[in-house]
């Protein structure tokens, strides 16, 4: 890996498919972003819950076309205890990415923080379907079609 000083903010995401889903749909998008370096793929994990429960790591082949592009992608940083608490929240039948990225389109901004001494101190991530409902309960009923 590169000097961490010089990395942007990372971030991770857990994303399930349910039973059925098209599972690869969105890897050239995922693949755009790389290509454009705008994001870094530093981890990246496959499972499948089923539906007894069960829970197994799949390798790209395993889950479609397109996932073997990164296959390997692993830093490290992704443990079994992730696997595991990313596996309770999966729905029996369903399918998950496991997901950490460095935000490269950042680095130079974080690391120009960083070496004036700044800090992150606090973070979060607003989920679009929170601000959609935000959104509706606030505008007036006569805005409303």
């Amino acid at each position: 890996m590169d000097d961490i000083r010089e990395m942007g903010p990372v971030d991770y995401l857990c994303v399930e498919f349910p039973p059925g889903s098209r599972t690869g749909e969105g890897l050239p998008m995922l693949a755009d972003l790389v290509d454009r370096h705008i994001i870094r793929i530093l981890d990246l994990r496959f499972l499948r819950k089923g539906l007894n429960g069960t829970v197994s790591e799949l390798d790209g082949t395993q889950i479609g076309d397109g996932l073997a592009l990164f296959q390997g992608a692993s830093s490290g940083m992704l443990g079994n205890d992730d696997l595991g608490e990313a596996a309770e929240a999966l729905v029996p039948g369903s399918a998950a990415v496991l997901l950490v990225y460095e935000n490269t389109w950042a680095a130079p901004l974080a690391t120009t923080l960083r070496r004036a001494g700044a800090q992150l101190v606090a973070g979060g991530r607003i989920p679009v379907q929170a601000m959609l409902a935000a959104l509706d309960a606030s505008e007036p009923d006569y805005v409303r079609s």
